[in-house]
């Protein structure tokens, strides 16, 4: 099947006049299910719609954004795979000099605030076409929310792209929806009840609602912010969540719920669509983004874990859509097909691997559920936790002709692994290239109640297992685990008794991911206000960017160049006698012993 249109000249191959729809996003044009606009533009293209793709247009001008031609129906836009601010700027606020979803890894093809910027040349250059803005960034700043390249509270990104429609979550079944009652001659502005979507009016006509503080009151207290968020966090069920109203100034953003889960039937039909699973032939340089996941398979959407940091509940949500095995082991056929295919099928997962095929057993219960998480802190009495599905998958995927390796590469919940005994043998026995990838995030218990993940105990006990299991099966493989610093509710102190911990165990952190406050996440909130917004308790937050640096740090001990961070962080816990554990030397001499020269297990 031909790429999607991103010429004019590709257009008129097609033997079309024009363009129903056209795609305006942040990212290069990948023709995989990996990327959200290739996915929704061959959705619509199955469907009947003609669409075309503007990749990373240069929002210098407007004439870019003019390479199509007028779309008869609207203009999609998507900031991309990431929000453009957290593509764009470390932790630390400082500019990154690479982008992996451009051609050549190269930094500057997209704007700060891509949706805006996109949106605004659009209506510049077709001010009488709609524009619908989604993906990633526009989906989770829907509500007013906390900036913290701004250190401030922004409107929703709605008024401030001044889009006609806004479409949150994984968008398949709203822009379908939105896009037939458009073809069927509905007038653009009176489409204002499709689940996943939010529009902005100045009288609301609906039936029913729930009203969270307006625009207004978060951004003058903390204590209203963090009741807003809370509401519409508890408004995510797509069963029983309503709409959601917030008042901004004399105009009020409505979102309505969140669209229905998919069937498998339904995410079968999605992945079986023709996509070519490369870039764009018009490309030349590598795109590390695709070279990452080109060989790997989305098995499932969702996540029931609830961590604070993550922002699944409120894009994706917590629902398990899972695939059929026998439309996994069809994509991985075709796969084997394909020029660049090695024989190794890199990841067989979602956003939580063993998460596949997993859900609730009460239908009842699961339409009124307000549980933040199945898993924590216990797994729920109706969570079906059963690993022939998920097993079964795996020993399919790698029975196939022509696979001749593969691996779990997506994040594990070793929590719930405890009950997977059939989908652990397989996963250690199989699925493991030497390192298995898990994110304890951190491992002192009150932090990690905070983040809502398992504790320490939990983690001893997954090691102990996992070592035991590796051993029968005559493998040498190791843990990779990846905490969080500076994440609300972590003192310093906390991380040094994380960093003690951790060299008690002889491990080693080659990576610590410093906690960034981006829009849609419990822990965001937590930062901005310090309050737990679903408990209602304060929470301690690292705000500067001191405290934030030595608490990294302290994970990163072994690392000669933040050796003097450590040692004034253990100054100002009035702990310098650690050094010792932590380095083998004293601080008072900075004499190193044999030790620190030995590498930690």
């Amino acid at each position: 099947m031909p790429f999607i249109p991103t010429t004019e000249e590709e257009v008129h191959q097609r033997g079309w006049s024009g363009l129903d729809i056209i795609f305006v996003s942040g990212d290069a044009y990948i023709d995989h299910p990996a990327f959200g606009v290739p996915l929704l533009a061959r959705w619509l293209e199955s469907h009947g719609f003609r669409v075309g793709i503007i990749a990373q247009p240069d929002w210098r001008s407007k004439e870019p954004f003019m390479a199509l031609g007028r779309p008869r129906m609207f203009f999609a836009v998507s900031a991309g795979a990431m929000d453009s601010m957290v593509a764009h700027y470390t932790p630390a606020r400082k500019l990154r000099h690479d982008d992996a979803y451009t051609p050549g890894n190269s930094h500057g093809a997209r704007p700060n605030r891509a949706t805006i910027i996109y949106t605004s040349r659009l209506k510049e250059a077709f001010k009488d076409v709609p524009v619908i803005i989604g993906g990633i960034e526009a989906s989770l700043r829907r509500f007013a929310h906390y900036d913290f390249w701004e250190n401030r509270v922004r409107r929703s990104i709605l008024f401030d792209a001044k889009a006609d429609l806004l479409i949150y979550g994984m968008a398949e079944q709203a822009l379908l929806a939105v896009a037939e009652r458009v073809r069927n001659g509905e007038r653009f502005g009176e489409i204002h009840d499709v689940r996943g979507t939010a529009y902005h009016c100045k009288i609301f006509n609906g039936n029913s609602s729930v009203s969270i503080p307006s625009f207004e009151e978060v951004s003058a207290t903390k204590e209203e912010f963090s009741e807003a968020f809370r509401i519409a966090y508890l408004q995510q069920n797509p069963w029983s969540g309503g709409v959601v109203i917030q008042q901004h100034a004399d105009r009020m953003l409505v979102c309505n719920p969140p669209a229905l889960p998919l069937t498998e039937a339904e995410m079968d039909a999605v992945y079986a669509l023709p996509f070519e699973k490369c870039p764009h032939p018009t490309y030349s340089e590598t795109i590390p983004a695709w070279e990452q996941i080109k060989a790997s398979i989305t098995s499932h959407r969702g996540c029931f874990g609830g961590c604070a940091f993550c922002a699944i509940t409120m894009h994706q949500g917590k629902t398990i859509q899972s695939r059929s095995i026998a439309s996994l082991c069809e994509e991985v056929t075709a796969m084997t097909r394909k020029p660049w295919f090695r024989g190794t099928v890199s990841d067989i997962g979602g956003p939580t691997a063993n998460m596949y095929g997993l859900g609730c057993s009460n239908s009842d219960a699961m339409k009124k559920c307000r549980r933040e998480s199945c898993i924590f802190p216990d797994i729920c009495t109706h969570l079906r936790t059963d690993d022939t599905p998920a097993t079964s998958l795996l020993h399919a995927v790698r029975s196939l002709e022509g696979v001749k390796h593969t691996a779990v590469s997506s994040g594990i919940r070793y929590d719930l692994l405890e009950r997977q005994p059939n989908y652990f043998g397989e996963l250690v026995a199989h699925q493991v290239s030497g390192l298995l990838k898990i994110a304890p995030e951190h491992l002192v218990d009150h932090v990690t109640t905070i983040m809502r993940k398992p504790g320490r105990k939990s983690f001893e006990s997954f090691i102990t297992r996992f070592q035991a299991a590796s051993g029968r099966a005559g493998k040498r493989q190791y843990i990779v685990p990846y905490l969080i610093s500076g994440h609300p509710g972590c003192t310093l102190a906390d991380m040094l008794e994380l960093a003690l911990l951790l060299k008690g165990m002889g491990i080693t952190v080659e990576q610590v991911q410093d906690f960034t406050p981006t829009p849609g996440t419990v822990a965001t909130c937590m930062f901005h206000t310090g309050i737990d917004p679903l408990t209602g308790k304060r929470v301690y937050v690292a705000a500067s960017d001191r405290e934030k640096g030595l608490q990294k740090a302290l994970l990163l001990r072994h690392q000669s160049s933040e050796r003097s961070k450590v040692i004034e962080a253990l100054r100002e816990l009035g702990r310098e006698e650690d050094a010792r554990q932590l380095f083998g030397f004293a601080p008072d001499t900075g004499r190193r012993s044999a030790k620190i020269i030995k590498k930690a297990r």
